[in-house]
């Protein structure tokens, strides 16, 4: 017979058994772990993630800078008087690794107030008639100049005073998005910060003449023997007909195709009623 617990007359053998089915071992359960590529791979993409972030982090930082910096020197500039232009001083840096002694250009800075009332008169005229009117940008004339592009005609420039001022002073010769973005940037700075008669002030003052002078004073001074305050309307339009190619027209040897344009530029300036469309600006 088999033993029994004392009390309980169960016997060991089957006391075993049911103890054994009753509370079997528990198994440890267990999840599957990633495979460790796979770790790796989501890491990186993570780094990849957070270094994107901190590039555009970046980039937007630099961006405000460098467009907060630009109304800062624009907002100077408006009051003082730029000594050079990116023109310039690409001009003299050309000249000088030619192994040239300076001075490199030619130029004198003439205030508002000393410039005749045939110079503004002239410039407007000749290049820009709605200068009064528009805010940096012609679209009337733009939306000329593509309909005769399409209908297969030359592609022609429609720049206004504001931004052929732009891009003397700050920009670089060429085309290409990346200057025409910064060139519109800067228009508008200028066409807000800056009034009308400054525009026309600094244009000017920095635009080119000839292949090494820049502004009305020093052209005036070496083309025609006296200071730009004495420019008669004859004068004063034949330095604004060279404006489209101071490379090729001579102030010194005016072709008839320069003559014919200092004509038609006074025969504007007498449309537009004269000096009293000045009192627009």
């Amino acid at each position: 017979m088999p033993e029994s617990i004392e009390g309980e007359g169960v016997p060991l053998g089957e006391l075993s058994t049911e103890a054994a089915v009753a509370d079997p071992e528990p198994e440890m359960a267990s999840d599957p772990l990633p495979e460790r590529g796979d770790g790796i791979l989501a890491g990186r993409l993570g780094l990849w993630a957070r270094l994107l972030v901190w590039i555009w982090r970046g980039a937007v930082a630099m961006l405000v800078f460098l467009m907060l910096s630009s109304l800062l020197l624009v907002g100077i500039l408006r009051w003082v008087d730029p000594p050079a232009s990116a023109f310039m001083l690409r001009h003299a840096y050309n000249v000088w690794r030619l192994d040239q002694h300076p001075p490199y250009y030619q130029h004198v800075w003439i205030p508002w107030e000393r410039i005749p009332a045939s110079m503004r008169l002239a410039a407007i005229a000749g290049e820009d008639q709605r200068f009064p009117d528009h805010l940096g940008f012609d679209l009337i004339e733009i939306r000329h100049a593509v309909t005769d592009y399409v209908q297969g005609g030359r592609l022609r420039g429609a720049s206004t005073i504001s931004q052929q001022t732009v891009k003397n002073l700050f920009l670089w010769p060429g085309s290409g998005w990346w200057r025409k973005l910064v060139e519109t940037w800067f228009t508008l700075a200028v066409e807000s910060l800056w009034p009308k008669e400054r525009i026309l002030e600094v244009y000017l003052n920095i635009a080119q003449f000839s292949p090494s002078t820049y502004g009305i004073e020093a052209t005036s001074r070496r083309y025609f023997h006296h200071s730009a305050t004495e420019l008669t309307p004859e004068e004063s339009a034949l330095l604004i007909g060279v404006l489209p190619a101071p490379g090729i027209y001579q102030l010194d040897r005016p072709s008839e195709r320069l003559r014919w344009r200092a004509d038609w530029i006074l025969d504007q300036s007498r449309r537009l009623g004269g000096k009293r469309y000045l009192n627009r600006l």
